[in-house]
């Protein structure tokens, strides 16, 4: 069973599938949590944080990168939160770039078209860097935040909130 679920897991995090923590996994995860955040923050310098075993004994030292990226990771599950891993050099074609922005295909290939985000053209298809669309969500939430800050000022101005107040 155990195997099985870890081969369906394996499986979606190769198709880009966000994974989230089973319900029956949570308090697990938590404390695993706790556990690498109390490695990451009290080792001495250049000694290993701690070490993964393997079913047959074997062992190796956890690297700090990884062990800072494992600690991100099982907080953001610790959290409820579903999580994509995708390299920052990776090229998305649009439906992958759509999904990750929570849109559909057809809005996104519109935003490339327009010049608000860069692709690049193998044949005739469209592939996007990631880093390119990571910044792009990150000027769309800065612009959608600035955004709904005016309207709240706006709102309380014209005497909006006054159960606030």
């Amino acid at each position: 069973m155990a195997s099985t679920r870890m081969g369906q897991i394996e499986g979606r995090i190769r198709r880009m599938t966000p994974v989230s923590a089973p319900a029956d996994q949570h308090e697990e995860v938590v404390a695993l949590f706790r556990l690498l955040n109390r490695l990451t923050g009290a080792r001495a310098p250049g000694v290993p944080a701690c070490r993964i075993v393997g079913p047959m004994g074997e062992s190796t030292p956890v690297p700090e990168t990884v062990l800072l990226a494992l600690e991100r990771v099982v907080e953001l599950l610790g959290r409820g939160d579903a999580i994509t891993v995708i390299p920052v050099g990776k090229d998305l074609t649009t439906q992958q770039a759509a999904d990750l922005l929570n849109v559909s295909r057809q809005y996104l290939v519109r935003l490339v078209d327009d010049g608000r985000i860069s692709c690049i053209r193998t044949g005739k298809h469209r592939r996007i860097r990631v880093r390119d669309l990571l910044a792009f969500k990150r000027k769309r939430d800065r612009e959608r935040r600035a955004a709904l800050g005016e309207l709240t000022h706006i709102s309380e101005e014209l005497g909006g909130y006054s159960e606030l107040g």
